[in-house]
């Protein structure tokens, strides 16, 4: 029986040891972490198939910040012109799957009306409002009309030298970046429509989006002050902000032009100096 007892002993003993062999190293912190990075956050929250509107956003600065084309977004969200949206309201950013579309019908496009009508603060005319009933079939004018269709021309957003150039790498500046003087002016680059003022943008700081066509769009981050509004025309070579260094350590200007969407390199239209 004693005999017994310690080959059972030997034989557990033998079973540990094994399994402690099994991992020649600690866990790696990789494995032992689960929350996420600010970069994480940032990333997960406009690139999800699915997005919440918060307080200051325009289906502009949403499109400008997920990479798609604001006129796509609008169409899965049967949002008509002047596309004003509600904080708490779900967008869906991008075309599900088909392996997923059945299950997700019921859980995409916009919120209820018991939702998207409960605004906290009082909202600003563009940057929400809106509704949830379904787009009628017709089709209507709206005022994408007044765009036109090509841009004639392009002219430099200010007078200083470019110092640092656009990248069209997955981490590289999606722009030109100016560096410059407090209170240097910076100029429309094409003629189009304020379609964003604001700071809501994480990371840009005092924000000018400008709508040039159903195409272009035109950004210029980091302002000290903003002299346009939202909907204002402006025109070519008009001042419309002031330089500054809001959302950056160093007074600069982020220039940056995105067509359907996707970021392209602004020298490529800006004419030669």
């Amino acid at each position: 029986m004693r005999r017994k007892a310690l080959t059972l002993l030997t034989l557990m003993l033998c079973i540990s040891l094994a399994a402690c062999s099994g991992r020649k190293a600690p866990a790696p912190i990789t494995e032992l972490y689960q929350g996420k990075t600010f970069r994480d956050v940032q990333k997960s929250s406009y690139h999800s198939q699915i997005y919440t509107v918060e307080k200051g956003d325009t289906l502009y600065s949403i499109s400008w910040k997920s990479g798609q084309n604001y006129q796509d977004i609008a169409h899965l969200n049967n949002i008509r012109p002047p596309y004003n949206i509600f904080p708490g309201q779900r967008l869906t950013l991008k075309k599900p799957s088909r392996s997923i579309s059945k299950k997700s019908n019921n859980r995409t496009g916009l919120s209820s009306n018991s939702k998207t009508n409960q605004a906290v603060d009082p909202p600003k005319k563009q940057a929400y409002g809106g509704s949830n009933t379904t787009v009628k079939k017709e089709v209507t004018a709206s005022s994408s009309s007044k765009f036109p269709n090509k841009i004639t021309a392009w002219l430099w957003p200010t007078k200083h030298s470019v110092s640092r150039g656009f990248a069209n790498t997955e981490h590289g500046n999606k722009g030109l970046d100016f560096n410059g003087n407090l209170g240097s002016p910076i100029l429309a680059a094409a003629a189009g429509k304020v379609v964003y003022t604001g700071d809501a943008l994480r990371g840009y700081g005092k924000l000018v989006i400008v709508k040039h066509s159903d195409s272009f769009l035109s950004a210029y981050a980091h302002n000290d002050s903003i002299l346009v509004k939202e909907q204002q025309w402006v025109r070519a070579g008009q001042k419309i902000a002031t330089m500054g260094k809001s959302g950056s350590d160093t007074v600069k200007l982020h220039f940056e032009v995105r067509y359907k969407g996707q970021s392209v390199d602004p020298s490529r239209y800006l004419p030669k100096r």
